[in-house]
């Protein structure tokens, strides 16, 4: 398996699929790149290199009991950027990868950036605040922690449901869907997965500001994960240069339950030659 050693000594597990201009890929909680399965698919088939890696912790990867933070996250992406020696790269992170990608853009800064796509991310504030009324209260983020702890495989199953909007009229989210979920999240670590939701209460509002470069966010309308106007819509108000597609009844988990408009969103954008207005 293609193994990258950080500088803590903890190995990243990635997939580098294709040629042409790379897109890197960060994924959600509890998951691993494999999520991202039909868009490096979709990708590499118009002429982009795809590469998702899995956060420590998580499937593949190593999982150490310390690291598990989102300045770690950062550092460990700059590092796999560096090691593939990645330029003009499209950073595209999904809910918990948004916070990743916007982190290492705060960290590292974007020399060797030049999109970023934020889908249904945690980015400026997931958590609830006097400033943020529209955020996930603490009590939603500590309920999570203890069904994790309690008996994780059930409650990946549970979690699910809102996830993909499985308890939503007219839902066609397939069993299978529902599935890959609770299989992903249990390749990877409790300790890892359990640290991860600290990541979920961080102010990302200035790591947005620093994004520079042409960025796309999308986000469904009825996410039951994270709100759009605790995510989408305030991320787009922060980046400077952002554009902001709003997928009507879209869900926390879109690329997998509407891969066809994601993909076709992010060819488009990943092909525009000119900056995002």
């Amino acid at each position: 398996m293609p193994m990258h050693t950080t500088g803590d000594g903890t190995q990243i597990y990635y997939r580098d699929w294709g040629k042409g201009q790379p897109v890197l890929f960060s994924h959600g909680w509890p998951l691993t790149g494999d999520a991202w399965d039909v868009q490096m698919m979709f990708l590499r088939g118009h002429g982009f290199r795809t590469i998702a890696h899995d956060r420590r912790g998580n499937g593949r990867s190593d999982q150490p009991d310390f690291g598990n933070d989102v300045d770690t996250w950062a550092d460990d992406l700059a590092s796999l950027i560096e090691h593939l020696n990645l330029t003009e790269v499209v950073l595209v992170g999904h809910s918990t990868g948004g916070g990743e990608v916007a982190r290492y853009i705060g960290r590292h800064g974007t020399d060797r950036v030049a999109k970023v796509v934020l889908l249904d991310s945690i980015v400026p504030r997931m958590l609830q605040a006097a400033d943020n009324p529209a955020g996930v209260p603490m009590e939603a983020i500590e309920q999570i922690r203890a069904g994790t702890l309690a008996n994780r495989s059930q409650f990946f199953k549970d979690v699910a449901v809102p996830f993909f909007g499985a308890n939503r009229d007219g839902s066609r989210v397939s069993q299978g869907m529902r599935d890959l979920f609770w299989f992903l999240g249990l390749q990877g670590g409790l300790l890892a997965q359990y640290e991860t939701s600290y990541s979920w209460q961080l102010d990302y509002t200035e790591d947005a500001r620093q994004i520079d470069v042409p960025t796309l966010v999308i986000h469904g309308d009825d996410d039951q994960i994270v709100p759009v106007e605790a995510g989408g819509r305030r991320a787009a108000e922060i980046i400077p240069n952002a554009r902001l597609l709003v997928y009507p009844g879209g869900n926390h988990g879109i690329a997998i339950t509407d891969p066809d408009r994601v993909n076709a969103d992010l060819l488009a954008f990943l092909n525009e030659t000119t900056a995002a207005p």
